[in-house]
Parts: C-alpha cells; structure tokens; sequence
C-alpha cells in the first residue's frame, strides 16, 4: 500500500509542474511571439528640418511693388524650400539681398552699411541695363559678392529672352511662321533717339537707301501693347539697333520685337559672334557684315524680293520659340536659391567697375 501511495503522489507532484508550465506559457505567449515576430517599424511623422533659403528684396526695381509672400517662389515658380521677401525686418536672417543699382547711383537707395552684416550674407548686385548707363560703380568696391545681370557670366544670368526648344505640327515648314500681308520693307521702334549713338547714324543713312517705317516716342507714333506685334508682322526687316554695343546686351529688340514680331532682325549691337551665342547665325542680319551702310539698304531689297532666301532666315522656328523671364521683378530673385550649390564662396567683387566694363 505504501508503494501505491508514493506512486499517486509523484503522479500529482508531475501533473502540478505541467499545470504550472502551462499556464506560464499562457501568460508569456504574446510577448514571445513580438519577440520572434517583431513587426515592421513605421516611418516617424515628425517633420524632416529643411534648410530654408531667404532672399531679401531690399527695395523694388523702379519703385514696382510686387506685393509678393513669402512662398511666391513655390507658388508660381514650383521652387521649394525658398522664401522670398522685402521685409527689411529679416535683414539678420537674410541668406542673400538684392539690390538693384539705379536707385543706388541716383542716390534714392543706399546700402543697409550700418547694420551688423551676418558673416555668410550674400549681396546681390541687380541690374539689366548696359554700362553706358549704370553710372559710377567705384563706390562699391567690396560689398557685393554677386552679380545678377543679363552678362552670361553673371553670377545670376537674367536675360531678355531666350531660345527654347519647341516642337511644330507635323508638315509645317518655315513659310507657316512668316507672316502673310508683308507691306514695308523694314520698321523700327524708338523713344530714345539720340544723335551720338551709332544707331540714330546708321538709319539716317539707311533711310537714304531704303523707306524705314519708323515708331515710338521719339516720332510721336507710339504703340500700345496690342499694337506692336501686328505693326512689326508686316514688316519684312524689323531694326534691332541696341542704345549702346557692350558684351551680351542684347535686349528685347531682338527678342519682343523682331523675333516674336515675325520679322527678320536686322542687329546692331555687340558682334555677331556675340549674337550667334544666343541665336543660330543664319537668323538674323548684322549691319557689321556689310562695308556700307547703303551695302546694307541694297542687300535687304534683295532679300525681300527672293522668298525662298527670306524664308530661310525662320527657320530656327521649326525648332525653337522664343522665350522670357515671366516677371523680370520675381522670379529671377527666387532663382537664387537653385544656383546656391553652385556659388564660389567666398566671394567678394573688388572692382565691380571693370567687371561692369569688361
């Protein structure tokens, strides 16, 4: 009896250890499978820290107040992580200030030379008109770092227009982009008609040799918005006679006017060299090429009177459009922050004035 006794009670003692087993296994159970299983972490939601660029407009071109916020650059331009202002508040946290030199040379505007200038602030000289008439820049030797002009070697290149590449319907050719109705021989608008510049000389002679259809200011036959364009289509020959010849000032003459007008441009400026950097050679016409200026009047008669060798002047539009900064005032500020990457820093213009001159 004994032996069976003994024999129940280690069979309760082994039941009471399984038991116990069990039911520690129970209450670990899911921690061990997290330990086996451990599921997959999602990403954080917090924000990432994105360095943010802020250009300061330290005053507006001209007086023309954009009224911008400060997200413009994403809003119109699609330029993320870029805040562009004219708050002179932000002065301390500016990355970059812009200012235009027409109103520094007039003595509207001056330089901010009495605040603590941050160590890595970057300024911005602005300007798109030619040497001949941005004035004396001596004064401001070493306190620009940067430049924003329409001189491709410009810090920040802003210029009057550009070709872009477009694509044209299936079986256009050239003669689809000139315009029909062609009834003078070549036009030109003008305001400032000044007897020293070379171009007001090379038209009183070219209008010896041929008829100008002259516009503008200078003539009292201004032309409103809507009128241009029409005005210049008829014209075979449209003169794109720049005010001063220096590097790269190539402005809206050729582009606005003779290009999207529909006439040949007929250039005076910097050389052709210059010219054939921005557009194909065969596209326009240089006074340069010519000995004369009546060799000049003699060759546009020819021209216009072969079709074929005018048509060939357009054809570049088979290929390209002409395109243009949206708001000269805006977006080429907010490109600033595209280029930062790129900036030799430190940089500073010691002699803006022979840079402006080169």
């Amino acid at each position: 009896m004994a032996d069976v006794s003994s024999y129940r009670w280690t069979i309760l003692g082994v039941f009471l250890v399984c038991l116990t087993l069990v039911g520690s296994l129970l209450v670990y159970w899911p921690s061990l499978l997290n330990t086996f299983h451990k599921p997959k972490q999602t990403q954080s939601s917090s924000p990432v820290n994105v360095t943010k660029t802020t250009v300061l407009i330290w005053y507006w071109a001209f007086g023309f107040n954009q009224g911008i916020g400060g997200t413009v650059c994403k809003d119109r331009f699609g330029i993320p992580n870029c805040i562009l202002s004219a708050d002179r508040s932000l002065f301390s946290k500016a990355d970059f200030i812009v200012f235009h030199n027409r109103e520094l040379i007039n003595g509207q505007q001056r330089l901010p030379l009495h605040l603590p200038r941050p160590q890595n602030q970057g300024w911005v000289w602005f300007s798109i008109e030619s040497p001949a008439h941005n004035g004396n820049l001596r004064p401001f030797a070493g306190k620009f770092n940067y430049t924003m002009s329409y001189r491709r070697d410009a810090d920040f290149f802003m210029p009057y227009g550009w070709l872009a590449p477009h694509n044209v319907g299936p079986g256009m050719t050239v003669h689809d982009f000139i315009p029909k109705d062609k009834s003078h021989l070549a036009c030109w608008i003008v305001s400032n008609y000044a007897a020293h510049h070379r171009r007001t000389r090379v038209y009183n002679r070219l209008k010896q040799v041929i008829k100008v259809e002259v516009y503008g200011g200078a003539v009292h036959r201004r032309l409103d918005g809507k009128d241009k364009l029409p005005t210049i289509s008829h014209c075979y020959f449209y003169l794109a006679f720049e005010n001063s010849e220096f590097q790269d000032y190539i402005t809206e003459k050729l582009w606005s006017n003779a290009l999207q007008g529909g006439a040949v441009p007929v250039v005076l400026g910097p050389s052709r060299r210059n010219y054939e950097a921005m557009i194909p050679k065969d596209s326009f016409i240089h006074v340069d090429d010519f000995r004369s200026v009546e060799e000049l009047g003699q060759f546009l008669k020819q021209v216009a009177g072969d079709r074929q060798r005018y048509a060939s002047y357009f054809k570049c539009k088979l290929n390209y459009t002409v395109a243009h900064t949206s708001n000269w005032l805006v977006e080429p500020q907010c490109r600033i922050c595209t280029k930062i990457n790129t900036l030799q820093r430190p940089k500073v213009y010691t002699d803006l004035q022979s840079w402006e001159y080169k």
